[in-house]
């Protein structure tokens, strides 16, 4: 999936920071997280962005590596094919589901109307 990530930086579907993320949240596909985040960041991260999957892989050197982001521990990705692909690879590394609307209650089947016949 590394060989992804120039295409990423060339069509600028990266939102780098927790604050850029909070505002782009219409534009947000899902969000990745270094382990060498703190628990508490973490958890902030995870309470902030409930609706939306949070994925914890690499370190932040990786992300230094990949995208010459010095010290940077979160990132997004805008939503395209290109993220979707990235986070196909990446959905193993999930942490939290995304919350799903609640259903409201069942609803009881109808009963069947017969029909009429055809004069």
């Amino acid at each position: 999936m590394e060989r992804l990530f120039p295409f990423v930086l060339r069509s600028r579907n990266l939102l780098v920071g927790r604050e850029t993320l909070r505002r782009s949240k219409g534009r947000l596909h899902f969000v990745l997280i270094t382990h060498d985040l703190s628990e508490k960041s973490r958890d902030a991260v995870l309470a902030d962005f409930t609706h939306y999957p949070v994925v914890q892989h690499y370190m932040s050197e990786d992300l230094e590596r990949f995208f010459g982001l010095r010290g940077t521990k979160v990132i997004g990705f805008e939503k395209s094919g290109l993220a979707q692909s990235i986070y196909a690879e990446l959905k193993q590394h999930r942490l939290n589901k995304p919350e799903q609307p609640a259903a409201g209650p069942a609803l009881p089947d109808a009963p069947e109307q017969p029909r009429a016949a055809k004069p």
